[in-house]
C-alpha cells in the first residue's frame, strides 16, 4: 500500500495529482469490462493493446475485460482475481485504476486497491436484481463491498448500474435500484454517492452521452470521474508532526563524519530546522539541526514528504521509533479497539498471539475482546461470535506487546490502519482501522 511522495520543490498540485479510483461490486457486475471500454472511448490504449482484443461471439461485442485480466486463471475462469492496476489521462485529468475482485473468496484484494483510493466505482449488475416486489434487493457482495468503504473512509462512491442494455434501458428499473442504494448508503453512513446508468460492454454513459437512455440527463461516467475534487491530505499544525522513523543513516562512525539521520516520511503535520521534537515512546526530546529532503536541504517539511532529520543531541532511536513536535498530545497506548477485516481462511484463534504491523514496527499483538460482526445480508451486527472467518467485518479490542502511538483511522489514514501477521506462515491474516 505505496504512494508517491515527492520532495517540496517537486510536490504536485491538487490540479495535476492523478485521481486513483477502484472499481467493486460482485461478481460479474462488468468491472473488467467497464475498465477496458473507458480506456478504448478515451483513446488511451496504445496499439498494442487495441490488437490484443479479440472477438467473444458473432456479435462482434469485443472482449474489454482482456485488458485487465492479466493472469491465466482470470482468463481462464472469467473472474477477477488480483488487483490489476491501470494508468491513463484524458486532456483534463490523470487517472489511476484499480481493478478489484468481485468474488467474496478474493475480498481482502479488493480491501488492499481500496485502502489508498480516493474513489470508487461500485458497479451493480441489474439483470442480476429481482424487481418483482417492493425493495429490490442488492446483492451481499454489494453490501460488503459498501460496507468496506465506508469503513476505509473512501470519501466518493459513484453507484453505476450496469447491463441496462439487458432491461430495455427502462428507468424505472434504474430508479428502483437508486432508492434500494439509497437505503443502503444511509444505513452505512455514505453520503457523497453519485449514481449513473450504464452498459459498459456497448460505451452507453460510460465516455458519451447514451442516446438510449436519453431520460438520464446527468453526466457521463468519465466526466463525473473527471470533475472529483482530489482529495487534499489533511493539513495540520506541526503540533502535529509526526514521522515513523523507518531507518538510521549513518556514516562511517569516524569524529571527522559522524553523521547521524533518521529517516522516513512525514504521516501527519509538518516540521522546521529549530523545532523542538520528541522520540516516542521514550519520551527523549531533542531539537531538529537540519532536514534533508529528496533534493537536499529544506528548510520545513510536511505531510508526505520523504525525510531525512538530524538532531541536535545524540539520542538513541531505532526502526519503529517515532518523531513527533514536542508539545504533541499523543500518547502511546497498549490497547487499541479497531474495526478488523479478516482475510484468512484459517478462523481468528483468540488464544493465539498474532504480528501486528503499524507504520514502520512489528509487534507481539493478541485480539482480546471481539465486540461485535457485521451481518453484510441484514447489516446488522451480530454480538455473540467468538471468533472471525474469511471475509468478516466487525469491531475488536486488541492488546499489544508494547505500546504503539496511534491515532483514529478517521483522522490519519497513515498511523491509524494496521495488518495482522500470522507468526508461523507470515500470511497477512488481517487488516484494521484504529476508532480509539
Amino acid at each position: 500500500m505505496s504512494n508517491l511522495h515527492l520532495s517540496s520543490n517537486t510536490k504536485q498540485s491538487n490540479t495535476d495529482a492523478p485521481l486513483r479510483f477502484i472499481t467493486a461490486g460482485s461478481v460479474d457486475d462488468g468491472k473488467s469490462t467497464l475498465i477496458g471500454r473507458l480506456l478504448y472511448d478515451s483513446k488511451a490504449l496504445l496499439s498494442d493493446q487495441l490488437d490484443s482484443l479479440v472477438l467473444k461471439n458473432a456479435s462482434e461485442a469485443m472482449d474489454f475485460s482482456a485488458l485487465t485480466d492479466g493472469l491465466e486463471a482470470e482468463r481462464e475462469q472469467g473472474i477477477t482475481i488480483d488487483v490489476a492496476y491501470r494508468y491513463f489521462a484524458t486532456a483534463k485529468r490523470k487517472f489511476i485504476i484499480a481493478d478489484t475482485p468481485g468474488h467474496e473468496q478474493y475480498t481482502r484484494n479488493m480491501v488492499t486497491g481500496a485502502s489508498t483510493a480516493d474513489a470508487a466505482v461500485l458497479l451493480i449488475d441489474a439483470a442480476q436484481l429481482d424487481f418483482s416486489s417492493g425493495l429490490v434487493q442488492l446483492l451481499p457482495q454489494t453490501k460488503r463491498h459498501s460496507a468496506i468503504l465506508s469503513h476505509l473512509r473512501c470519501q466518493h462512491i459513484i453507484v453505476a448500474i450496469n447491463k441496462m442494455d439487458l432491461l430495455d434501458f427502462a428507468e424505472d428499473k434504474f430508479i428502483a435500484i437508486v432508492a434500494a442504494y439509497r437505503d443502503l448508503a444511509a444505513q452505512l453512513g455514505l453520503t457523497q454517492v453519485q449514481f449513473v446508468p450504464i452498459s459498459a460492454l456497448h460505451g452507453d454513459n460510460v465516455v458519451h452521452h447514451s442516446t438510449n437512455m436519453a431520460w438520464y440527463q446527468g453526466l457521463p461516467l468519465l466526466q463525473i470521474l473527471q470533475d472529483l475534487p482530489n482529495n487534499q491530505t489533511k493539513t495540520t499544525n506541526k503540533d502535529d508532526f509526526y514521522l515513523p522513523v523507518q531507518y538510521v543513516l549513518r556514516a562511517d562512525g569516524s569524529q571527522q563524519d559522524d553523521f547521524r539521520g533518521y529517516q522516513g516520511r512525514v504521516e501527519a503535520g509538518s516540521v522546521a530546522v529549530g523545532d523542538a521534537v520528541r522520540i516516542m515512546p521514550s519520551q527523549q526530546t531533542s531539537t531538529i539541526s537540519r532536514l534533508i529532503g529528496v533534493g537536499g536541504d529544506v528548510a520545513v517539511a510536511s505531510v508526505g514528504e520523504q525525510l531525512t532529520i538530524c538532531l541536535a543531541d545524540d539520542v538513541d532511536i531505532s526502526r519503529g521509533n517515532v518523531i513527533v513536535a514536542d508539545n504533541s498530545a499523543i500518547t502511546p497506548t497498549k490497547q487499541i479497539t479497531a474495526t478488523l477485516c479478516w482475510f484468512d481462511v484459517r478462523p481468528l484463534n483468540l488464544a493465539r498471539k498474532y504480528l501486528l504491523k503499524h507504520t514502520t514496527q512489528t509487534l507481539l499483538a493478541k485480539v482480546s475482546h471481539i465486540h461485535h460482526i457485521l451481518d453484510v445480508h441484514t447489516l446488522s451486527n451480530i454480538g455473540t461470535q467468538d471468533t472471525f472467518s474469511v471475509n468478516d467485518i466487525g469491531r475488536v479490542t486488541i492488546s499489544l506487546q508494547k505500546p504503539i502511538l496511534a491515532t483514529a483511522y478517521a483522522d490519519n489514514i497513515a498511523t491509524g490502519s494496521f495488518i495482522l501477521i500470522d507468526e508461523a506462515t507470515h500470511q497477512t491474516v488481517a487488516a484494521g482501522m484504529v476508532v480509539v
